[in-house]
């Protein structure tokens, strides 16, 4: 008998919710002009939900590779008696990694998020002091065979965070920006090995 009324008293209670909240029904579903304009102020002002932590992590960590190949084209344009053929080629990485440094620092702003990891991570690709220093004291065509070698590993370690980018991440920008990225250093992979044999 206890546990009968027991659920008695449950079942009751639960009936007298429903009745409540079917009355509340039609207050909660009438919207008014004010409402609307509330929700869609509200939906802008929304966490962006658009993107997520390798989106994050590809931003961050491709800012800091954009701006060694942007400073690794900065040295050699820098040389005296840079070949034609070079010359045109650091211009080209340089103008095209630049603006990719702002956008993506553009898109963390808009997700809130900071601009660095805020510790170490390695990085495929990238020069060590040491690796930069033999670039700038380097001349001649030591220093355009020296570039080569370095930006091609640098463009791999690149093409790679963007192809994990492309796995892993959500945002369509960063899926755009890292198909961009794939396809504009492999070819200038395949350019810079031909160089490398004349």
């Amino acid at each position: 008998m206890k546990n009968s009324k027991t659920t008695s008293s449950i079942s009751a209670a639960f009936l007298a919710g429903s009745l409540l909240l079917a009355g509340c029904a039609p207050a909660a579903t009438e919207h008014t002009g004010t409402d609307h304009a509330a929700g869609k102020e509200a939906s802008r002002q929304a966490p962006d939900e658009h993107h997520n932590s390798a989106d994050t992590m590809f931003a961050q960590m491709m800012i800091p590779h954009h701006e060694q190949a942007v400073e690794m084209s900065e040295i050699m344009l820098d040389k005296d008696s840079l070949s034609p053929e070079l010359a045109k080629l650091a211009t080209e990485i340089k103008q095209a990694q630049a603006p990719e440094i702002s956008l993506m620092e553009s898109w963390l702003a808009a997700w809130g998020e900071p601009r660095t990891i805020g510790h170490d991570m390695e990085m495929d690709g990238m020069l060590g002091t040491a690796e930069l220093d033999a670039l700038k004291s380097s001349r001649g065509s030591k220093a355009e065979e020296l570039f080569l070698q370095q930006m091609i590993e640098h463009h791999l370690g690149a093409t790679k965070m963007a192809e994990e980018a492309l796995a892993s991440g959500k945002d369509p920008k960063v899926l755009e920006l890292s198909g961009d990225i794939i396809s504009t250093q492999n070819a200038e992979i395949s350019q810079m090995r031909e160089m490398l044999k004349k």
